[in-house]
């Protein structure tokens, strides 16, 4: 996948009870989630990803790691 995280503890451990986990709010695509199983873990729908790049700035802790797609594959803005 081309997004990873540094430390895969952060999400769960830090972000979300000092700030509810925000990449579940700031990712356009919904590609963070909080799943509330037993104990609460990130799960990351990469599939869902639209390449904007916005996890890799807006990320509180900087610990999600964007890297571009094999094939360098990215958004097409027709009409640009």
């Amino acid at each position: 996948s081309h997004l990873t995280l540094k430390d895969k503890n952060i999400p769960v451990s830090f972000n979300l009870p000092e700030y509810d986990a925000p990449e579940q709010r700031y990712c356009p695509a919904g590609v963070y989630e909080i799943v509330r199983e037993p104990q609460p873990r990130l799960q990351i729908n990469a599939q869902n990803c639209v390449h904007c790049k916005t996890c890799d700035i807006k990320d509180p802790t900087q610990n999600i790691v964007w890297k571009t797609p094999e094939g360098g594959g990215g958004p097409n803005y027709s009409g640009m």
